[in-house]
Formats: C-alpha cells, structure tokens, sequence
C-alpha cells in the first residue's frame, strides 16, 4: 500500500499545545483509495524540522507529504501556494533561533510552489461544510522553512508535497479574545478530506440525497 506521510509541530510560542499534532496524530493508520497515512511530530526549530522529514521520508518512502501548522489569528483552513526561500523569524523557534533575512538553502531557488492539488483541496473542504481558501504566503517562520526545504528535498524525486496552516483551537482562544478557532474534531474531518483528495486525484464530489429536489432559481 502507498503512504502518504501528514506532519504537524509540536508546541511553540508558548501555547501548551499545537492544534496541528493535536489533530494530525489522529490520522495515523487512515486509509484512503489505496494509500496509508502515517504520521510525525515535527519540532518547531529552524533546521531540525527538515531533517526530521528527510528521516521519515526515508523511513516511510511516501508518495506525497501533507505538512500542517498552526496559523493563529487565520479564521479557516488555508492551503499553501508556495515556500519562499528565506528565514525571516518573528519570534525565536523551540531552540532559540531567529534568523533574519537569512536564505534557507544557499543556491537555492527562489521558492517551491505545492505539487498537491491546493485548489482542489480546498473545493473539497468547502462542500465539505468546512471554511477553507488558497494563502499565497507561509510566512517567513518555521512553516515556510519546513514547506521550502522539504520542497527543496524531493522535488527531483516524484514526491509531492504541500503546506496547510489550521487556525487555533478554541481552548487556545479563551485569553485571546476576538480570536478565530476551530475545532480539533472538524480540522480533523478536514484533513481526512485533503488526504482523499491527495489520494484520488479527485475534486471532492458532492453526493446528494435520493430525493433532492433542486430549488428553482
């Protein structure tokens, strides 16, 4: 059976928890049209991320990978255009780096676009009932590093790859007033419905009752 390899970050920034491995582990074993999912916890720190996944991919050798992080303040699901190559930190990772206008791979090109089907995953979130839209930035945090250098990592071997921020979770907005959340069990829904897609190819099809009578315009 073919893998598809699902990574979230562990807790970063303060937050005792990270919404992205709170709902990612959840899918360890998820099968779908023929493939298996397996999962990693990613650590949030510059360079660690990427070797963590250069060991899983050779662990595991994937057909396509799914990184997820968390984006707090964004209000739905968001799936990545492209990883642009520079390190430009906010805030310092889980080891203390924050690099500033540093290049993540020296030679490197400019930026990776997602080799997943972003426009269709996002088509199957939304029939799905579940708020979700194409960003056209990562950041310059360690989202955007580990999308680059993984990109960078398998784009010469036939693996696809792509980048999805998750908004927070609701207990991680309750001293963050005005916040966006979402909850685990529906960003979990929500990756279950990209793995589909990943995994057939396939825009999500709406399947409608038996007896749907379409309303007049």
């Amino acid at each position: 059976m073919k893998t598809i390899l699902v990574t979230g970050f562990d807790p970063f920034g303060g937050e005792p928890i990270n919404p992205a491995w709170e709902a990612v582990k959840e899918l360890n074993g998820y099968e779908s049209n023929g493939y298996t999912v397996v999962t990693k916890m990613i650590p949030t720190v510059r360079y660690d991320s990427v070797n963590t996944v250069r060991e899983a991919i050779q662990e595991y050798n994937p057909e396509a990978i799914l990184l997820v992080g968390q984006a707090g303040g964004r209000p739905d699901i968001t799936v990545e255009r492209v990883a642009i190559n520079v390190d430009d930190f906010r805030i310092p990772d889980n080891k203390g780096n924050q690099p500033k206008d540093e290049i993540i791979v020296e030679g490197g090109n400019p930026a990776y676009f997602a080799t997943l089907p972003i426009k269709h995953m996002v088509s199957g979130l939304q029939h799905a009932g579940i708020p979700a839209s194409i960003s056209n930035t990562a950041g310059t945090f360690v989202c955007n590093h580990i999308f680059y250098g993984v990109a960078h990592e398998v784009h010469d071997k036939g693996i696809r790859c792509g980048f999805v921020h998750i908004p927070y979770l609701p207990s991680q907005v309750v001293t963050k007033p005005g916040q966006p959340s979402m909850s685990k069990e529906v960003v979990i829904q929500g990756l279950q419905c990209m793995v589909d897609t990943i995994a057939t190819g396939k825009e999500y099809e709406v399947v409608l009752p038996k007896d749907y009578v379409k309303p007049h315009d």
